[in-house]
């Protein structure tokens, strides 16, 4: 691998990570740039979009090295595959990957053929892959083919790092080892939020914010939105972000009269939470999902579906929590939060109260370090 360049005798980490615009490129470029701060040779590897998204190779100590795979099985991962392998068989301490798709290539790189070794005879690097989604709702064959990525990951990885408490069940009935939680810090804290660029008309705004994907259940939160047309004010509905689903629930929110406005991808996210009388996370499942974090921080009142991490970041004081698809109940929920300024104070106050014990970035490098020790007991040692 030609990540990092000279070494010099300093321990390397290598991370591998898929096509991302979300979270999961946040997170790894934090622990990139942790690690490179503390004198750890780093090297990323992943498809040129997350390059272009996170910049990895623009971080001081980062090198970056493009493998392109898609987010979807092709017949392109043989060569993927191929190039993980002779780009990390030149000896990293520990290799990270992120994501099902990447581990299991990653795993699959990393795995000895009969009779022979690595590149320059080194033996296999120390395999840490985190889970950061569930598979696919439904059946089909794309969750036959999450289930077979789950097992090379289980079987292969020395450790699998999970997001939320149902993902570490999952990969210890694949047959993983060992499993731990993850820990996913919310994004550095901003500076006070400028007002939002929102035409609301007084009228109180309901928000929600990710892409555009059938796993965020948009769907479902246009069906609701129905409900409130009545209501005097009549909420507005603010969905923030892009994906491939923006044509379709575009004209599902027209075919509906939800009177939902689609503001595309925003960077001013921390001024809409100011702005919104509710933030709604209305998601088929989740892990520690990072804008609720930040709808944590700022004191939004928040309703979400009650599902995968959710919980776990919420409690149950901090956000009114309802089955994920319930249109009915999601609506009731925002209802109830906009009609009663009681409700809404605690909310309020109870999210600043569980945002206080949110991760910090240094609590998340230092999980992260321990867990490359866990698996290479040499690396800082």
């Amino acid at each position: 691998m030609s990540i990092p360049g000279d070494r010099a005798g300093a321990p390397w980490v290598a991370f591998v990570t898929g096509t991302t615009a979300g979270g999961i490129g946040a997170h790894v470029r934090m622990l990139a740039a942790g690690c490179a701060a503390r004198g750890i040779a780093v090297g990323v590897a992943g498809p040129s979009a997350a390059e272009a998204a996170f910049g990895f190779g623009s971080l001081s100590g980062v090198t970056f090295c493009p493998v392109e795979f898609e987010d979807r099985p092709r017949p392109g991962d043989i060569a993927a595959a191929l190039r993980l392998r002779r780009m990390l068989g030149a000896g990293p301490d520990v290799v990270h990957a992120h994501g099902m798709r990447a581990g299991a290539l990653t795993v699959l790189a990393l795995t000895r053929l009969p009779g022979r070794r690595l590149a320059d005879r080194s033996p296999r690097p120390a395999i840490v892959v985190t889970v950061h989604n569930a598979p696919p709702h439904g059946g089909g064959p794309a969750a036959m083919v999450y289930r077979v990525l789950e097992r090379v990951v289980a079987r292969g990885a020395d450790l699998v790092l999970c997001v939320s408490g149902d993902l570490e069940q999952r990969m210890r009935a694949a047959g993983a080892g060992r499993v731990a939680r993850a820990v996913v810090p919310p994004p550095d804290a901003a500076k006070p939020a400028a007002p939002a660029a929102i035409s609301a008309g007084g009228r109180p705004v309901v928000l929600a914010v990710g892409r555009l994907t059938g796993q965020k259940g948009f769907g479902t939160l246009l069906e609701a939105a129905v409900a409130w047309r009545d209501m005097d004010p009549r909420p507005l509905l603010v969905i923030a972000g892009d994906g491939p689903l923006s044509g379709e629930l575009r004209a599902r929110a027209a075919a509906l009269g939800a009177g939902a406005e689609f503001v595309g991808h925003r960077g001013d996210v921390p001024a809409l939470l100011a702005a919104a009388a509710v933030f709604v996370l209305p998601s088929r499942w989740e892990g520690q999902p990072l804008v609720l974090q930040e709808a944590l921080r700022a004191g939004v009142p928040i309703v979400a579906a009650r599902t995968g991490g959710i919980p776990d970041l919420t409690g149950e004081d901090a956000a009114l929590l309802v089955p994920p698809g319930d249109a009915a109940r999601l609506a009731g929920a925002v209802a109830a939060v906009l009609g009663d300024p009681a409700l809404a104070a605690r909310l309020r106050a109870a999210a600043r109260s569980r945002a206080a014990g949110l991760p910090s970035g240094d609590a998340a490098m230092a999980a992260a370090l321990a867990a490359y020790r866990s698996v290479n007991p040499g690396i800082l040692a």
